[in-house]
C-alpha cells in the first residue's frame, strides 16, 4: 500500500466576502471552496401549518455546486454555461450528502449554506478533495454563526472527510492521482465520519472483479486514510 496520503494543505479566509472560504490542495490536485450563508431555504422545504397558517421552515439546508474550469486539466474542457453536465450533478449531489452529515439541520435554522467547490488544478481524486475542503469552508462559516449566537454549538454534528482507494495488481493504493485512478483494477471513494460511520461508499471493478476480502482491505485503508485527513484539518 501507498504510505499515507498525498501531500495534504488546507489555506482558510482565501476569499474576503464568503463566510467560509479555503484552498485546498492535494498533491496536483488544487480546489477553491467557499460558504455562503443565506438566510431562507428552498421551497419544497417550507411547511404550511394544519391551521392554513404561514409556512415555515421544517429544517435548514446544506448544499453544494461544484465546477472544473477550462484549464483545470491537461486539455481545456467547456464551461458548464447551457446545461450542468450529469458528471457534475452527480459530484455536487455527493459533495451536498457528504456536508450534510456534519449539521444539525433543525439546529442551523431556516438558513441555507451553500459551498461552491471550483476546481482551478486537477490530478484525480476532485470530488474527494471538494469534500475535505468543503468540510472546512462549512466548518469555518458555521464557526462564525455559533460565535455571532445565530446558531447553538450543537449545530456542528461531526466531521466528514473523504478519499478515493484503488486496487492494482493486489496491492492497495490510497489517495488515487489521475494515473493511478486510470489504471487501477478497482477504485472506490469512501466518505467517513470522525466516528467512523460511513458516508458514502461508491466501488468499481474497472478491470477485474473483487471479493470481500479485498473489500476489507480497501475499507480499512480508507478508515485509515481519512482520519489522517481529519487530522490535518485546520479548524
Amino acid at each position: 500500500m501507498k504510505s499515507g496520503i498525498r501531500p495534504l494543505s488546507f489555506e482558510t479566509g482565501v476569499n474576503a466576502y464568503a463566510e467560509g472560504s479555503v484552498l485546498v490542495r492535494a498533491g496536483n490536485t488544487h480546489v477553491l471552496c467557499t460558504a455562503t450563508v443565506e438566510d431562507g431555504v428552498p421551497p419544497w422545504l417550507m411547511e404550511r401549518p394544519a391551521d392554513g397558517g404561514k409556512a415555515i421552515a421544517k429544517h435548514g439546508w446544506i448544499t453544494a455546486e461544484y465546477s472544473m474550469l477550462p484549464r483545470a486539466t491537461h486539455t481545456r474542457t467547456r464551461r458548464d454555461r447551457e446545461k450542468v453536465s450529469g458528471r457534475t450533478q452527480e459530484i455536487q449531489r455527493l459533495i451536498g450528502r457528504a456536508l450534510r452529515a456534519m449539521v444539525d439541520l433543525k439546529a442551523l435554522g431556516p438558513r441555507t449554506i451553500t459551498v461552491d467547490c471550483d476546481v482551478l488544478q486537477a490530478d484525480g481524486g476532485t470530488r474527494t478533495t471538494s469534500i475535505n475542503g468543503g468540510s472546512v469552508a462549512l466548518a469555518v462559516a458555521l464557526k462564525k454563526l455559533i460565535e455571532a449566537g445565530k446558531v447553538p454549538a450543537s449545530v456542528f454534528a461531526d466531521r466528514v472527510s473523504a478519499v478515493s482507494v484503488g486496487l492494482k495488481n493486489g496491492a492497495v493504493i490510497v489517495d488515487l492521482n489521475y494515473d493511478q485512478d486510470s489504471t487501477c483494477d478497482v477504485d472506490m471513494n469512501f466518505v467517513v465520519t470522525a466516528r467512523d460511520q460511513f458516508v458514502e461508499v461508491q466501488g468499481t471493478a474497472e478491470r477485474a472483479a473483487f471479493g470481500l476480502a479485498d473489500l476489507d482491505r480497501l475499507t480499512q485503508a480508507a478508515l485509515q486514510a481519512t482520519a489522517e485527513i481529519r487530522s490535518l484539518y485546520p479548524i
